[in-house]
This record gives C-alpha cells, sequence and structure tokens, in this order.
C-alpha cells in the first residue's frame, strides 16, 4: 500500500499592485476536508482523487491547503505562518510515506522572499529525504525556480489558458508518481530559459501561436518521448529574480532527449516573442467604437485584472464613459468596500451620491455618482469555470442612471460571468461590460459579443508590460528591452534516490 501525501499552495501576485495579501486573505484547509472541497471540481486536487479512487493500494493523504485570490505581495510574516503550517503538519504526516504531491500555482511572491514555492520545496525536501518523491504541478502562468527544480522529482504544467485542464494536470501528476513508485523512473528535468514575457490574444492555446508550443508538449507526452513536457510564460507582475519564460520537458533519464526537445520548443517560441504582444487600444477609440455598434461591446480592463493580481478598484473605464457621455447600458464590476457599506446603510431601494473607485490603488481617484442601490448581497456563489465557490463578502448594485455596478467588498476572479450572474444581471442583457481580465473562454463573452476591444487601461496588470516599472526580474527581457537576446542553454536537473 503506497501512502502517497497531498498538500496545496497557491497565490498569483501582482508586485505592482500596492495592496499587500495578509494571512486573513488565505483560505486554510485540513485533512480531510480538503477532499471534501475538491472532490468532483475542476482542480488537482480532484484529479489526484479521480486517479487514487482507482487504485486499492493506494492511501491518498489530505494534508494541508493555503489558497488566496490574487492579490499584492504577500507580507512575510503571512508566509512565515502559512510556512510553519505546512512544515509541521508534513512532519507529523511523513513517517511511512512513499511519495508527496505538492500543488503550487508557481506565481507568489513576498515582501522579504522572493521564491516562497521554492522555500517550501526546499523545506519539504528537509522533511521527508533525499529517497522520497516530490511531484510538484504549476500554473503555466508560474515561475519555476532552479531551487523548485532542485527539490523536486518532476511536474506537470497546464496546458490550457484560459485554464480549463486543472483537473487533467492533477490526474497527469498523479499518474506520473504512481509510475515512479510502481515502475522505479528515474525522471530527468531539462530547462531552457526564455528571456522573454508575453501577453495579448496569441497566448489563447486553442487559437494563439502560443498553442502551438502547447501542442509540442503535448505531443512529447502523448508519443512517449517526454513524460511530462510544457511551455511556462511566466506572471509579468510578478518582478522576482527568475521572471521569465520557459520550455520544461521531463525524461526517463534520458538528459539528451530533454534537452533536445526542451531547446526545439524555445527555439521555436522565441522568434514569435512580438506576435504575443497584446495590441491595445485607447480608452477614447473603444468608447467611440462602442458608440457605433448595435451589439453588445466587451471592454477588456486586463490592467486591473483580480485574476492576474489588480486590485479591481479601477474606476478608469467608468470614469471615462461617464465623461464621453455614453448612453448605452453598462454593466461594470468595481471592488469598493466603503461604496458597499454605505449601500448597507441607506438600504435597499434609496439613492445617494457615492465616492467610487480609488479606494485600494492610488492610482485611480473617486469619482461622485448619484446612485440608487438595487440589490444587497452577501456570502458565496457559484463559480461557473471550476465549479466551485467564489465570495465576494458583502455586495451591493448600484444603478447610477444607465450605468449598472456590481460593487463587491472582496476582490474575486472576473474571468467569466458568475459575479454577473449571482447578482441577476446577464451581460447579454447590457450594450457594454467591463470584463476585468485579459482573457475568458470564449463562450463566456467573445462568441455572442458584437466586438471585444482590449483597452489601454492603467493598472498593477496592464498588457502594456514597459508601463509597470520592473526593477528586479533579470535583464535584458523582452518586451521591457528590445535588445534582449536570447541564448539556447539547457539547463539539467535529476535527483538520485536510493
Amino acid at each position: 500500500m503506497y501512502k502517497i501525501l497531498i498538500a496545496e499552495c497557491k497565490q498569483e501576485i501582482s508586485t505592482f499592485n500596492p495592496v499587500e495579501s495578509h494571512y486573513e486573505d488565505f483560505t486554510v484547509i485540513r485533512s480531510d476536508e480538503l477532499f471534501a472541497t475538491n472532490r468532483g471540481i475542476e482542480s488537482e486536487i480532484g484529479g489526484a482523487l479521480e486517479v487514487c479512487d482507482k487504485r486499492n493500494d493506494v492511501e491518498l493523504v489530505p494534508l494541508w491547503s493555503g489558497t488566496a485570490n490574487s492579490s499584492g505581495s504577500l507580507v512575510q510574516p503571512a508566509f512565515d505562518r502559512l510556512a510553519q503550517e505546512f512544515t509541521e503538519i508534513l512532519t507529523a504526516n511523513k513517517d511511512g510515506a512513499d511519495a508527496f504531491y505538492f500543488v503550487l500555482h508557481g506565481a507568489m511572491g513576498c515582501s522579504e522572499e522572493l521564491d516562497p514555492e521554492g522555500y517550501l520545496l526546499q523545506e519539504a525536501r528537509k522533511i521527508l529525504g533525499a529517497d522520497i518523491p516530490i511531484m510538484i504541478s504549476q500554473d503555466l502562468h508560474g515561475i519555476l525556480t532552479e531551487r523548485m527544480l532542485e527539490n523536486c522529482d518532476a511536474l506537470t504544467i497546464y496546458h490550457t489558458y484560459p485554464h480549463v485542464d486543472l483537473f487533467s494536470t492533477g490526474e497527469r501528476a498523479t499518474r506520473l508518481l504512481l509510475r515512479i513508485l510502481d515502475e522505479g523512473l528515474k525522471p530527468t528535468i531539462a530547462r531552457v530559459v526564455v528571456p522573454t514575457l508575453v501577453r495579448g490574444d496569441e497566448l489563447k492555446t486553442a487559437t494563439g501561436v502560443y498553442g502551438e508550443s502547447i501542442r509540442r508538449a503535448q505531443e512529447l507526452e502523448a508519443s512517449g518521448q517526454a513524460l511530462t513536457a510544457g511551455m511556462m510564460i511566466g506572471n509579468p507582475f510578478t518582478d522576482v529574480p527568475e521572471l521569465c519564460s520557459q520550455a520544461i520537458v521531463v525524461t526517463d533519464n534520458d538528459p539528451e532527449a530533454a534537452q533536445r526537445a526542451a531547446l526545439e520548443i524555445a527555439e521555436d517560441f522565441w522568434p514569435k516573442r512580438a506576435t504575443m504582444q497584446a495590441p491595445l487600444v485607447s480608452i477614447e477609440e473603444a468608447i467611440a467604437g462602442a458608440k457605433k455598434l448595435t451589439g453588445t461591446a466587451i471592454f477588456a480592463d486586463a490592467a486591473d485584472a483580480t485574476s492576474s493580481g489588480a486590485s479591481g478598484d479601477s474606476n478608469a473605464l467608468l470614469a471615462a464613459l461617464v465623461d464621453a457621455n455614453y448612453t448605452g447600458k453598462a454593466l461594470l464590476p468595481l471592488v469598493d468596500a466603503p461604496a458597499v457599506q454605505r449601500a448597507k446603510e441607506i438600504g435597499l431601494g434609496q439613492s445617494a451620491t457615492f465616492s467610487l473607485g480609488g479606494t485600494c490603488d492610488p492610482r485611480f481617484k473617486p469619482i461622485a455618482l448619484e446612485a440608487t442601490v438595487t440589490l444587497l448581497a452577501t456570502g458565496p456563489y457559484f463559480f461557473e469555470s471550476w465549479g466551485n465557490e467564489q465570495d465576494a463578502g458583502d455586495t451591493a448594485v448600484l444603478q447610477a442612471e444607465n450605468f449598472t455596478i456590481i460593487v463587491t467588498t472582496l476582490p474575486v476572479y472576473l474571468f467569466d460571468r458568475s459575479l454577473f450572474l449571482a447578482h441577476g444581471r446577464d451581460p447579454k442583457n447590457f450594450d457594454l461590460v467591463v470584463v476585468k481580465s485579459p482573457h475568458c473562454q470564449d463562450h463566456f463573452f467573445v462568441e455572442w459579443a458584437e466586438e471585444n476591444f482590449n483597452i489601454d487601461a492603467p493598472g498593477s496588470t496592464s498588457a502594456n508590460l514597459k508601463s509597470l516599472g520592473h526593477t528586479i526580474c533579470q535583464r535584458p527581457m523582452y518586451p521591457l528591452d528590445e535588445d534582449a537576446a536570447f541564448e539556447p542553454v539547457a539547463q539539467v536537473f535529476s535527483r538520485d534516490r536510493a
């Protein structure tokens, strides 16, 4: 009977978001609650359960999970507390363990520790010893560091963007971990760093050129040439020393094949770097275009994407639409805890002048609008992308003439319609919808909207990467530096186990 430990630590941050993350922002669950929360939903742990449930010789032991919505950097004391919880429960369960699966995002960042996942993996290796296989999985926006690679045996990486393969990534990771135990595989990891950051529609794996790199990786896996493979693009907003794009190939004790395949993926990726930048339109141009439409306009405000680490309190598009005398029915999300509190105080059906936006990120200045409170709500709601729940805290829907503003206390992921639908507002009933995400699954918006505008707006997750002000990542780095050069060099990582 194999005893496999499983734990999770996931957050994606933007260094450029001034709102720091704290321990209280994390949902921490332990033991059997991990399985109760993840069984049957789109998650890596759900995928691991699916694989292990089919075998009667595997005991999957749930340890601990610490997850948080994307935000600014995590304050160091909060990370220290999370790390202590993780190491204590791992230590308490290590006896008799045959393997460990650690579910990560890969784009965390702290006020002091700039490689938090690497630190956790290093501590896990100290606790478990050299001979226990450690498998990790990561978002393709993760930043895979040398310390992570030195302390894991193998990894799986998402193959889709927008992300719809969390479950299958967990399945792939667990199947490979079981093969390591069953067959004695000796994974060898090759990594090729590519000095570029990328954004834009060409990253959609189903339709964009980035998908060509992913399909190369999938072909390597399907053919058996690699145990796992992927092309990671990092999170451009997590300004840390090892931020980059990187090709990853894992073979069974075949370093030459791993290096060759990783180099091929990386060398194919590099010439496409300019194509994989986001063509943006000015706010003014987008509004002028929207006024001409008869169908719905989508304003993609990726600069305030809460799923990428932004604060969610940008009122830049709202203010511009008001100033431009836009008269169509517009639907917008906004994080503004004081406005929600004021709505609760004046009550349902009442009107008042609200100060809206700019409560978190000082680059945004509040605007005053007369609005009526049309709905008050609180508590979790169904998240259609992954089948679990989100909780925006106390929420108010404000009607300011033709503007419907869903105002939340807490930031939530906004790459689908969940927040809108949960509060009784169907995007199809509006002339203009602000979507605070760089991309969504097409059927949520793009397939039925008349036009999608990728807006060049201010914010801590702007696709206008040069505007952000990176100071920590390696340089030169394209597009921050037009003269960045790519030297195709493969690094190899492997572990000797008894």
